[in-house]
């Protein structure tokens, strides 16, 4: 079907940010879009290869990514939507928040700018959405037996989604006020604005899954209760457990988890209450970030937002390359600088850094002692971080947010009471089918893989879905 191409037509084409002036007041989202015809010379830089690896290697959901370029390159915005929908139960949700793997491995790439597939992914799903394409497709029969997921984010989205197009009645449980996890919950409206999450969610009640919110399965409801309920369960409830600092001061007031930070201000925003002790903001403050990921970039860009003084973010590894380094070649993921939207709008970074100390005054935090590292080989093939004598500094910080990422899903009533086996990481164990060490019961997502990304926690719902499917039969 697709033509093939040897050389691009044309250059890659950014859609660019709103202004920082304007978006730094607000918190909606910062990135543009390309007009129609602007993606469909994008989609023309396909080179539609014989062995696509951006399809094969690069998408965690195996994404058809040729075929919906050459749609999309010919106008016909309806097929390539039906493409896209055949293995991506929420494009728009990776299209905004995803790092997209499926360029880093694109083969125009290798010697040039790759094509744009994020955007062109976005594209075809709005398109779908403004032209009334993404209507509500309830089932006409469902199979006798049902389903029961705990926890609605990307996972659980997933598992019940593929599960109700299947045919199985699911019923999602979700502890927050609202569904949606950390799509709603985690990430900040300035990538990813909830009205995208609320009309996803609308549609999915309107083909048939059903929301139970306000609900803490295992403790709301117990696993008893669920059982003799549905035939099957599955848990996606994330990857709770934050990684901690163990520093002297750290009792100290003012020294958050950065999702405690975000999580707070998505309340405020969704015009929800907020837990009066993690009821905190950054505005007038000296704000210390330590964590140099995306979330410690979404915590620098709520920080600005909120009116924070100054704002510093730490990173203990070193500083990446600008260019691909040789240790992650074409078609893995590049392990080189990235300039977040946040980093553009103010904050300054500290590369190879490690906090060794807080100190404060009247019990909270008011500044830290810091150190500069650099990373050895040792014998064994590791390589560590080790303090450069006499390269001691201070930073002043009224706010410390800790954003170094998770270890684990935490304490689960359920996975108590079930003692479901384990990894070393503190993740369940699974099967190739998902199946925990309990019979009937599933996972996926952070929970089972830990901490990772939303394109990868859709790819472990809809195997687990799969693998539900499977142990149900029909």
């Amino acid at each position: 079907m697709a033509k093939t191409r040897t050389v691009t037509t044309c250059q890659r084409k950014e859609p660019g940010y709103r202004e920082v002036k304007e978006r730094i007041g607000d918190y909606r989202a910062v990135e543009l879009m390309l007009k129609n015809d602007e993606i469909r010379s994008q989609a023309s830089r396909c080179m539609t290869c014989g062995t696509p690896f951006c399809h094969g290697f690069g998408c965690p959901v195996a994404n058809v990514i040729p075929e919906f370029n050459e749609f999309v390159r010919r106008n016909r915005w309806k097929e390539a939507l039906a493409v896209l929908l055949s293995t991506s139960n929420f494009p728009e949700f990776t299209a905004r928040v995803c790092p997209a793997l499926c360029e880093a491995a694109c083969v125009a790439g290798i010697n040039g700018d790759a094509v744009s597939i994020r955007q062109i992914e976005l594209a075809v799903i709005e398109n779908g959405f403004a032209r009334g394409e993404m209507q509500p497709r309830p089932q006409q029969q469902y199979h006798a037996k049902t389903v029961a997921v705990i926890g609605s984010g990307p996972a659980g989205l997933t598992i019940a989604d593929t599960l109700n197009r299947a045919g199985y009645k699911t019923t999602v449980f979700e502890k927050a006020s609202r569904p949606g996890g950390i799509l709603r919950y985690g990430i900040p409206d300035f990538k990813l604005e909830k009205w995208v999450v609320e009309r996803r969610i609308r549609l999915m009640e309107k083909e048939g899954v059903v929301f139970e919110t306000g609900i803490d399965a295992g403790q709301d409801i117990s696993f008893n209760f669920l059982e003799s309920r549905f035939d099957a369960i599955a848990l996606a409830c994330g990857a709770e457990r934050p990684r901690d600092l163990a520093v002297p001061g750290r009792q100290l007031d003012n020294i958050v988890f950065a999702m405690d930070f975000l999580v707070a201000q998505n309340r405020r925003l969704n015009d929800e209450p907020v837990d009066p002790e993690k009821d905190i903001t950054a505005e007038g403050k000296s704000v210390v970030i330590i964590g140099g990921g995306d979330t410690g970039s979404d915590c620098l860009g709520t920080a600005l937002r909120q009116g924070a003084k100054e704002v510093f973010q730490l990173e203990i590894m070193p500083k990446p390359p600008v260019d691909r380094p040789a240790s992650t070649p074409w078609p893995t993921y590049p392990s080189v600088l990235k300039k977040t939207h946040a980093h553009k709008e103010g904050g300054e970074q500290f590369w190879s850094v490690t906090t060794k100390e807080f100190h404060g005054r009247d019990g909270a935090v008011n500044r830290l002692t810091c150190a500069r590292v650099e990373w050895q080989g040792q014998e064994n093939g590791t390589t560590v971080p080790i303090e450069i004598p006499g390269s001691e500094f201070e930073l002043n910080a009224d706010l410390v947010i800790l954003a170094m990422g998770f270890t684990g899903p935490g304490r689960n009533r359920i996975v108590d009471h079930l003692e479901l086996d384990l990894d070393q990481r503190g993740n369940i164990k699974a099967d190739d089918n998902h199946m925990t060490s309990r019979r009937g019961v599933f996972t996926a997502g952070d929970m089972n893989t830990g901490q990772s990304l939303v394109v990868w926690a859709m790819d472990g719902g809809r195997q687990a879905a799969q693998g539900i499917i499977n142990f149900l039969g029909v």
